[in-house]
């Protein structure tokens, strides 16, 4: 399956989402959004997209785009942001080959903690949505 145009191989790794390679990235002006084509290793014992394979690619892209939208403000997280609320509503399944997007839709940012939206899209459609609230300094 063919990732979508704008997007390129994510680099920004870590100890979690190293087994999920490769993720595919696109940075917008407002946002950082992810890709992956789902395979084996997201699945859980059905076949089925993993939920924890959403929730980390949603924190994920929500605190890059946060980091992005701060940036934006001339603002900087010296320290980084830290995840301190996560909450999802799994809406719909995915299943082996389809196309994942994640793309952070709602950001406001005040002046230690950063609230964000995110659509978690399947081949196009809709199958989750998460907000979360980050700390940073």
């Amino acid at each position: 399956m063919p990732i979508p145009e704008g997007f390129v191989l994510h680099d920004r790794t870590s100890p979690v989402t190293a087994p999920w390679a490769p993720i595919y990235v696109r940075h917008e002006s407002d946002r950082v959004r992810l890709c992956i084509e789902v395979r084996a290793a997201h699945t859980n014992s059905r076949g089925l997209l993993h939920g924890g394979v959403i929730a980390a690619l949603v924190d994920n892209a929500m605190g890059l785009s946060l980091g992005k939208f701060l940036a934006a403000e001339g603002r900087e997280c010296e320290k980084g942001a830290v995840t301190t609320s996560l909450s999802i509503d799994y809406l719909k399944m995915a299943k082996l080959g389809q196309l994942l997007e994640v793309d952070t839709s709602f950001i406001r940012a005040g002046r230690s903690q950063g609230v964000t939206q995110a659509f978690v899209l399947a081949d196009a459609e809709v199958i989750a949505r998460a907000n979360a609230t980050f700390r940073f300094s």
